[in-house]
Order: C-alpha cells, then sequence, then structure tokens
C-alpha cells in the first residue's frame, strides 16, 4: 500500500490492469505523504535523476495543502527564510563553535 499520483490508476487501466484502490482518510493522509517524501528522497539519493527532486517538490505542495499553505505562500516562506537566513549555494559546512 502506498500514496501515488492521481492519474496512477488510470495508467494502470490504460495498460488493461484493474488497479485496486481507495482513498485515503484525513487521518492517514499527512503520514501517507510524509512516508512518500522518506520514498522519494530515497530515490533522489540513489538515482541523482531531477525527475526524483520533482516528486520531492510534489509531495512537499501536497504537505503544505495540508496546513493550508499554497505553493505560492510556501515559496514566500522559503524566499523569506533564504533571506534571512541565506541558500546552500555557498557550500559552507558548520563543525561546531570554537571554544571561547
Amino acid at each position: 500500500m502506498k500514496l501515488v499520483r492521481d492519474k496512477i490508476p488510470n495508467i494502470i487501466r490504460k495498460q488493461g490492469r484493474m488497479p485496486n484502490i481507495r482513498i485515503a482518510a484525513d487521518s492517514e493522509y499527512v503520514q501517507l505523504l510524509l512516508k512518500k517524501l522518506d520514498e522519494e528522497v530515497t530515490e533522489y539519493q540513489i538515482s541523482r535523476e531531477p525527475e526524483e527532486l520533482a516528486d520531492i517538490i510534489e509531495v512537499a505542495i501536497a504537505l503544505g495543502k495540508t496546513h493550508k499553505i499554497s505553493p505560492a505562500k510556501l515559496e514566500q516562506v522559503r524566499k523569506k527564510k533564504a533571506k534571512e537566513r541565506g541558500t546552500f549555494d555557498k557550500k559552507i559546512v558548520w563543525m561546531g563553535n570554537a571554544p571561547k
């Protein structure tokens, strides 16, 4: 059992197979999304394919929606955090603080 994209059942049907599906209850949806996020991150770590990064973004957007945060608002939050704390562009590795 796993959460799949909305069009996957129709793709399976077009292949001549019958998918066994159900709609997730609200109470389990976030947990399924978190499991999906782990799956997509692992797939990216193994493959390093940009398509897997896109899947991670899709899951992040879905998780945002569970918090009533639109993709635009999520991007706004990301930009604000980047402005305040920076990005990862400079490749800085923190190794703790020097003793006083």
